[in-house]
């Protein structure tokens, strides 16, 4: 028993010692044409591309100077503005997402409105996996999107 305990911890060191020499992966900042700033005072990017992946940072339906839209359905909307204009920044559309988070202050009285705003958008299978998360705070908004996108053109790339 105390040498399949000592192999296996052997092993872990191995594993741990082949991860510390990986190198760092390439990483890319992106960020939608006119919000660099907003981004910037904040200390974070509007997304990230690391190989044929697109990490975007919870999109929030905020106006040009960064305040919140008042009415919940256009929130969620502009919201999904700033999303696609992130998207579009990196050479993405809405079909290129694969994996969706959302973060909602009242889920059970906001849910129908964020599936109207989502379901134009998302109009047809295969739909992006889909996690919905009640929140209690979201610093003055009601709702945020973060995505994960897969870059078109690596992945013809991929295929040739």
């Amino acid at each position: 028993m105390k040498r399949a305990a000592c192999v296996a911890s052997q092993a872990a060191v191995s594993i741990n010692q082949n991860i510390s020499e990986t190198p760092m992966t390439q990483k890319t900042a992106i960020f939608p044409e006119g919000r660099h700033a907003l981004y910037e005072k904040h200390g974070y990017s509007a997304a990230i591309q690391s190989k044929d992946l697109l990490f975007v940072s919870g999109q929030v339906g905020s106006l040009q100077d960064g305040s919140a839209e008042i009415d919940f359905k256009q929130q969620v909307a502009l919201a999904f503005e700033n999303l696609r204009q992130t998207l579009a920044a990196a050479g993405c559309t809405f079909d290129d997402v694969i994996d969706v988070t959302t973060f909602h202050t009242d889920p059970e009285n906001q849910l129908a409105s964020v599936l109207s705003v989502k379901d134009d958008i998302f109009k047809a299978p295969p739909y992006p996996a889909w996690t919905a998360v009640g929140v209690t705070w979201l610093a003055g908004f009601d709702f945020e999107i973060k995505v994960i996108a897969r870059l078109p053109n690596a992945v013809s790339e991929s295929q040739d």
